[in-house]
């Protein structure tokens, strides 16, 4: 039965307007992005379909364009409008970053750093420069690696974070493995990299990593 014999109360998009996005299921939200089902297959009927076939609304999200390509109904034009959505989620994120106020609840970092690292194949180690009001000056990817790790190097940090005078930084890099436990390498580098940012008189206050569940934070584990 096609959606618009539904009940109105069932129609993804009416149940949106009325009941706010929250109360909808992963298929119904996906079903109001793609907006037309296939012959035989509702929009909804096709969103539980590509969820069942991807495990998961974030394994879609991160899917490559041949492997989100390959289900009928779907094309190149969606795959764009999907990483747009995707995209603009996480602009969002960093505007709340940057609206001019200093960071005081470290879930907030945590999220946008998430949002940018945790689906990422490769290691990549990035800052959040912050100013002396710990406001967000910018967010940098400042080396990446392989699925095993980067290499860091301290004297790069401290060079980005005088040209951009900041007073603070936060670290933050991926386990691409998924597990977000830090190694001892990790505790290592973040201490190499404290002495050398203290030299300039930068602080360190967190260094987040990120997996497949919580970030880690430095900071909450007292190594900060």
């Amino acid at each position: 039965m096609a959606i618009n014999h539904w009940p109105m109360a069932e129609r993804p998009r009416e149940k949106l307007l009325l009941q706010g996005a929250a109360a909808l299921s992963d298929a119904e939200l996906l079903a109001i992005f793609l907006r037309t089902g296939v012959p035989g297959r509702t929009a909804v009927d096709l969103a539980r379909d590509l969820l069942g076939r991807f495990g998961s609304l974030r394994r879609l999200l991160v899917a490559d364009k041949a492997s989100f390509c390959e289900t009928p109904g779907l094309g190149p034009a969606k795959f764009s409008q999907l990483q747009a959505v995707v995209e603009m989620a996480r602009r969002h994120l960093f505007e709340e970053l940057e609206r001019g106020e200093g960071l005081t609840d470290p879930r907030q970092s945590a999220r946008y750093l998430q949002a940018r690292l945790r689906d990422l194949p490769h290691e990549v180690f990035a800052c959040l420069f912050l100013d002396n009001r710990h406001r967000v000056i910018a967010f940098e990817e400042l080396f990446r690696g392989t699925i095993n790790g980067a290499s860091v190097h301290p004297r790069e940090v401290v060079k980005r974070a005088l040209g951009l005078n900041a007073a603070a930084v936060i670290l933050a890099h991926n386990h691409p493995s998924g597990v977000a436990e830090p190694s001892q390498a990790d505790r290592d580098l973040t201490q190499r990299l404290q002495q050398a940012l203290e030299l300039v008189e930068v602080r360190v206050l967190d260094h987040i990593v990120v997996g497949d569940g919580e970030p880690v934070a430095f900071a909450e584990r007292g190594w900060i």
